[in-house]
């Protein structure tokens, strides 16, 4: 809780960070991935290669956020106990997973994933594939570090933090640090006194095929707390676009898009017209206050 609202990713409707409800996970992968695939445009409207050259050029002033180009924090995804994941939820999970790991690197989106259980079924030939660099504490059985590094030789390591470390074809072995619960919140509560921005970074929503939320009745979606404002700016201004939003608003891409949906919703916006801006519906003010007095 310390550092939720300094370093730590969520989805907009979620309460926590930390998710402990299996049934919320693979949502979040599935947002995750629609965050990688936003980085991508982003970085290609850039006309950059990966996160490191994009931050830098937004640093130095060469990508200005007036145009839309915002910082981009680095994102790592922590999977705690991976056979409970894939258990419940099968190739649900594993398939988002499998995504990011092929393809997150370079948007600044890396993944961590942790198992007690190595067996064929839960490390499967498709993560074995996407994770390239791999850790092995003892293990009780020479399959079962063959299952992690190609290689019996975890069987044989002698624990406290013994470990073997895989990467290409390369394996190396080290000793892991130990770290006890006083020195782990020491840390925690070092991270937590630093500046931040006051809330946690927000992930786009996932909306599944054929579950478009264009056309969707406001009363059924979660209006955002900056609706109202978001409204009057399109109305004053009558320019209609998500990248107008966050550019004046000071937000995330990924939210002004929410924002510009219920917009829609309510009929202060017009459909999505592609690259054009959208149709500002309401014209004056006075019409815009009333009509959000009817939406409370």
């Amino acid at each position: 809780e310390d550092l939720e609202k300094h370093f730590m990713a969520m989805p907009n409707d979620a309460d926590k960070a930390i998710i402990t409800d299996l049934s919320k996970v693979v949502p979040t992968l599935n947002s995750l991935c629609v965050e990688m695939d936003q980085r991508y445009e982003q970085l290609a409207k850039a006309r950059v290669r990966n996160i490191k050259d994009y931050n830098e050029q937004v640093r130095e002033g060469k990508l200005s956020r007036r145009d839309g180009f915002d910082f981009l924090p680095y994102i790592v995804l922590i999977v705690d106990e991976w056979s409970d994941l894939i258990m419940t939820a099968g190739r649900e999970a594993e398939q988002p997973i499998a995504r990011l790991a092929q393809k997150a690197r370079a948007a600044g989106i890396h993944i961590v994933l942790a198992t007690q259980r190595p067996s064929t079924d839960v490390v499967t030939g498709l993560i074995k594939a996407n994770f390239p660099a791999r850790i092995a504490f003892r293990v009780a059985s020479g399959i079962d570090s063959s299952t992690i590094l190609n290689n019996p030789s975890a069987h044989n390591l002698i624990g406290r933090g013994d470990m073997l470390f895989f990467q290409g074809n390369e394996l190396v072995r080290i000793q892991c640090a130990f770290m006890d619960t006083p020195e782990t919140e020491k840390i925690v509560q070092h991270i937590a006194r630093q500046e931040s921005e006051g809330h946690a970074y927000e992930l786009p929503e996932y909306v599944a095929e054929g579950d478009s939320k264009s056309g969707q009745d406001l009363s059924t979606m979660r209006k955002d707390a900056l609706f109202d404002e978001a409204a009057r700016l399109i109305v004053s201004s009558q320019m209609g676009s998500a990248s107008f939003i966050q550019r004046k608003m000071e937000i995330g891409f990924a939210r002004a898009g929410r924002i510009v949906d219920q917009l829609e919703a309510a009929g202060i916006l017009g459909p999505n017209r592609g690259s054009k801006p959208r149709d500002v519906l309401i014209q004056d003010l006075m019409s815009l206050e009333e009509l959000l007095k009817q939406l409370k």
